[in-house]
């Protein structure tokens, strides 16, 4: 079946051309040390595979939030660690001030260019920027998922400007995404959790259609929980928007899709690592308490909804996951789900920070059928908008 965008399976002979790959180089750093090299890895198949077929590859890529280009922004910081990862030798060139050095490089060689925000066009896409990086190469693949909702000169500029493909980690976060929302085997199942409501309220309102089963965890549960008349305690919750989470749940029901909340709940009268805590009755928490995690109960008939589930799409954890011992249901829930998954009874695909560190934390995220580690670009996604570095890839 053909994919609605090009591939690198597209792309033809490269050997001698220049290609222009955007990755994503952002990694964090303490004492010029890269300190996670996973998105470096993640680039790997892509950059490896065009430097075998004899392609001259140029990453571009951004690196913080650079006001004006100075030396910690440098990708020279990232490039030893690298080379590292990738096994083979890696150029950096500064050709905002080099341009020669690029027509210097060979059929297989492999060169970062400089940080693209140091360009002060590329965050606006400024025709002019998109030119002069285009004036590089001879054909352009985005291999940055992450970096795709942004309309950016180095993430969607160029692909209307040179022949345009998806890289490897590009194609596989798509094909995963589609498993999940755009062509789904139902039943489907959501697990949404976080602290606020407010900050998903754009992905529950998109969820609702496209699910059959809304699991919500988190802060989030306890603004839906007293929407529905509990008295939450001293729980974080935004009262202010009880209105709206009932007419998620009634946009729900025309829909005819099941909203999950928590029946019992694990609660304290502080929130630190391992107080004294109790697991209660959503109706009976004190006033002086706080929810901080799904009870037992509740976990162990959410893990018979995944069983009786075919696709699930996780963001955001379950509970306070990062101060034990409110990990206990996010942990529990991720170990169903990696076990169905690799029953082969469930596709389950995840993504966001605080979820990957989660999964990372219940040990599961390589059990996971997919795990996208793209922040923004995954809510934005998980909200039904169009990703202006994907649009731009479509045939």
């Amino acid at each position: 079946m053909s994919k609605p965008f090009k591939t690198l399976d597209d792309m033809g002979d490269v050997t001698g051309k220049r290609v222009l790959v955007r990755e994503d180089l952002n990694v964090p750093m303490a004492d010029g040390a890269v300190t996670d090299d996973t998105r470096l890895r993640a680039t790997i198949p892509t950059v490896t595979e065009l430097s075998d077929r004899g392609a001259i590859v140029l990453v571009l890529a951004h690196f913080g939030r650079p006001k004006v280009p100075s030396p910690e922004f440098s990708l020279a910081l990232v490039t030893k660690a690298y080379e590292t990862v990738l096994g083979r030798p890696v150029r950096y060139i500064d050709w905002e001030g080099d341009t020669a050095a690029v027509a210097t490089l060979q059929p297989g060689d492999i060169a970062v260019l400089e940080n693209t925000r140091f360009f002060g066009g590329e965050e606006k896409n400024d025709p002019a920027v998109v030119e002069r990086f285009a004036a590089l190469g001879n054909l352009y693949v985005n291999d940055a998922f992450s970096a795709a909702h942004r309309a950016h000169a180095s993430t969607e500029g160029l692909a209307h400007r040179l022949p345009a493909f998806a890289g490897r980690a590009m194609e596989a976060e798509l094909d995963a995404l589609d498993k999940a929302l755009g062509s789904p085997q139902h039943p489907v199942a959501a697990v949404v959790g976080g602290a606020k409501v407010s900050t998903k309220l754009d992905v529950l309102k998109h969820l609702v259609a496209r699910v059959d089963h809304l699991i919500i965890g988190g802060g989030m549960a306890n603004t839906f929980l007293a929407a529905r008349g509990v008295n939450v305690g001293k729980s974080l919750c935004e009262h202010d928007l009880t209105g709206t989470a009932d007419e998620i749940m009634e946009a729900a029901d025309r829909a005819g899709c099941t909203v999950h909340l928590p029946y019992d709940v694990v609660v304290a009268t502080e929130f630190r690592a391992n107080p004294p805590v109790r697991t209660v009755n959503v109706h009976e928490v004190a006033p002086d308490e706080m929810i901080l995690d799904v009870g037992p109960a509740a976990v162990e008939s959410l893990g018979d909804v995944l069983k009786n589930c075919r696709t699930l799409v996780w963001n955001g954890p379950l509970g306070a996951f990062e101060t034990p011992p409110f990990d206990t249901a996010t942990v529990a829930l991720a170990r169903t789900a990696a076990a169905l998954t690799g029953d082969g009874s469930l596709v389950s695909v995840a993504g966001g920070g605080d979820t990957v560190a989660a999964l990372n934390q219940a040990g599961v995220a390589d059990q996971f059928t997919f795990v996208s580690t793209a922040g923004g670009a995954f809510l934005e996604w998980m909200e039904g908008r169009e990703l202006p570095g994907v649009a731009a890839l479509t045939r």
